[in-house]
């Protein structure tokens, strides 16, 4: 398993790290079998969507906006009710297939961490397993 460190610079921000992901199949040089993607927060995400135009992942941190709003008679103290949703909501992990030495992703696909209480720190855990 190897540690990826992202740093958002807004409260809510889609992360492109399709890249840094390659880089960690290409380290762990496994030629076939799975790359498990986990984000340990539990107000940040990850997920799999167009990575070719900007455009859709501004709709998606729009849309979940107006969703979940920020402010919506949430108990919870911290004031960040709307964040824990939204990570529940997208999910804490992808799981891509490895092919030849790569994600086996489709052609406009990008893998994306999803930042819903920033800006922030954060750490996305890659586990390569052959298959």
């Amino acid at each position: 398993m190897e540690t990826i460190t992202v740093e958002s610079s807004t409260r809510n921000q889609f992360i492109d790290i399709t890249d840094r992901v390659r880089d960690v199949i290409a380290k762990a040089d496994i030629r076939d079998g799975l790359a498990v993607v986990f984000v340990p927060h539990t107000t940040a995400g990850v997920t799999i969507n167009e990575a070719a135009d900007p455009s859709v992942v501004q709709d998606m941190v729009r849309k979940l906006g107006e969703l979940v709003p920020p402010n919506d008679r949430y108990k919870h103290a911290e004031g960040n009710s709307d964040s824990h949703i939204k990570a529940t909501l997208v999910g804490s992990s992808v799981t891509v297939f490895i092919n030849n030495g790569a994600p086996n992703l489709g052609t406009w696909q990008g893998i994306f961490f999803c930042e819903f209480d920033g800006p922030r720190r954060r750490r996305v855990q890659v586990s390569v397993i052959a298959g």
